[in-house]
């Protein structure tokens, strides 16, 4: 199979319209509804959980950074699995959705484990395994569903809407602690509910997609997917033999080696502003208003300036969320701190999540998308453990202070990495085959 780099669009679902005739495949918008509600299902565990482990069980930041970026990590593998499966056969759907299943039936799991350490681990691992599992195929999904010269307005359009559901899952997991005098069980329950919710979904609204019958460009000589090579259908290994999808595939686990996750920054800013417990699960609402209002013009700009420098520059925002948890406060007020490291954050997931899947995309075969976008999420996810791990034990070792400034340093090096690896050669339209 050639590099399908000409428009593709899923033709059951007919794509709509978004101001000044800006067009959005149906499926895009069916998957960013998946999306919506599966994440406000997840979201309100994920914003108690950091709470519940570590103020409410006790662990230690070395234990709770260990447990999160273990299971981030360890389940990556489970995603070129799932990449595979969907491959072969364009299952995409199908793997998908037994993902979003697996991260629905988790919760139960989170309840009927009570204060046990391994039950716990067991349900967060399923959550884990089953968001592996149903990434690439979603993505892959929207990649080939979409045409390439607007892959950033789709993946754009799809985050915004998933960010909408990170939004209200934090509210809906504050209100319900509130109703229920701190009842975290109340919280597992609702989120199981609305987990399966997003599952029907996904089953009665989001098509299938088999790649088009059409006539492929003819085959050119050379090394890599933008030339011409031909691939064997589902083979996840394969995109390694592109050298460009290589620099990207480094950059992107360098980069994210250097990323210190969300519930790390969530701690720090509840420890230094000392904010009272009841009020944790809503700091990731600032980080995701900040996310659902730039995700799509993030991604237009992306489209129209290329994807490299978005990617980069969004970094710098996290710089910024570092070096602002390093500045003393005195006396002033909390806001100073926590809106600026709030929107910093949501402006960093904004011009590189989906912008990273935009400029990957294009440089995959048709026929092998899910398994290159499998591998380059593996690459993150497992250099993001490392990440968490470390961070955990400079944090418990040397205080949290000297750990900042150690993830600090390392994001410097690892922007000039990023800048020397990404590839300056323009995405998708300019890359077409003649």
């Amino acid at each position: 199979m050639y590099l399908a780099t000409t428009g593709r669009r899923d033709a059951s679902v007919p794509p709509l319209t978004t101001g000044a005739g800006r067009r959005v495949p149906g499926t895009v918008l069916a998957l960013g509804a998946v999306s919506l509600v599966t994440d406000i299902s997840s979201e309100m565990v994920t914003a108690v959980l950091p709470l519940y482990l570590v103020l409410g069980l006790g662990l230690s930041p070395l234990q709770f950074g260990f447990l999160d970026g273990l299971f981030n990590g360890a389940t990556s593998f489970v995603r070129l699995l799932g990449a595979h499966a969907a491959d072969r056969g364009h299952r995409h759907k199908r793997v998908a959705g037994i993902g979003y299943a697996l991260s629905a039936c988790s919760r139960l799991g989170l309840l009927l484990a009570g204060g046990a350490t391994a039950g716990i681990a067991a349900a967060l691992a399923t959550d884990r395994v089953g968001k592996g599992i149903r990434t690439a195929p979603r993505d892959a999904l929207i990649t080939l569903s979409s045409p390439p010269e607007a892959l950033g307005r789709s993946f754009g359009v799809h985050r915004a809407m998933d960010t909408t559901g990170a939004l209200l899952g934090p509210l809906a997991a504050f209100a319900l602690l509130g109703a229920t005098a701190g009842a975290y069980d109340a919280v597992f329950v609702v989120s199981f509910c609305v987990g399966l919710l997003g599952v029907l979904l996904l089953v009665l609204y989001v098509p299938g997609h088999r790649p088009e019958p059409t006539a492929r460009p003819a085959p050119r000589t050379g090394p890599t997917f933008g030339t011409g090579r031909t691939l064997r259908t589902g083979r996840t290994f394969a995109a390694l033999r592109d050298p460009i999808f290589r620099r990207i595939l480094a950059a992107a686990a360098l980069l994210g080696a250097a990323t210190v996750g969300d519930a790390f920054v969530y701690l720090l800013l509840q420890r230094r502003l000392a904010l009272p417990v009841g009020w944790f699960p809503l700091l990731p609402l600032g980080g995701a208003a900040a996310y659902l209002l730039l995700a799509v013009p993030a991604g237009r700009i992306a489209d129209r300036i290329g994807r490299r420098l978005p990617f980069l520059y969004g970094h710098f925002a996290l710089l910024g969320v570092y070096a602002a948890l390093l500045v003393p406060l005195g006396d002033a007020p909390a806001p100073l701190l926590l809106l600026p490291v709030l929107i910093l954050l949501g402006t960093f997931y904004a011009t590189t999540d989906g912008v990273l899947m935009a400029l990957t995309g294009p440089v995959l075969p048709a026929d092998g998308t899910a398994g290159g976008l499998a591998l380059l999420q593996t690459g993150q996810a497992l250099a993001k453990m490392l990440a968490g791990v470390g961070f955990g034990a400079l944090w418990t070792v040397w205080g949290p202070n000297p750990a900042l400034w150690a993830a600090l340093s390392l994001l410097c090096a690892a922007l000039v990495g990023g800048w020397l690896l990404l590839p300056r050669t323009p995405s998708a339209p300019e890359r077409r085959p003649a």
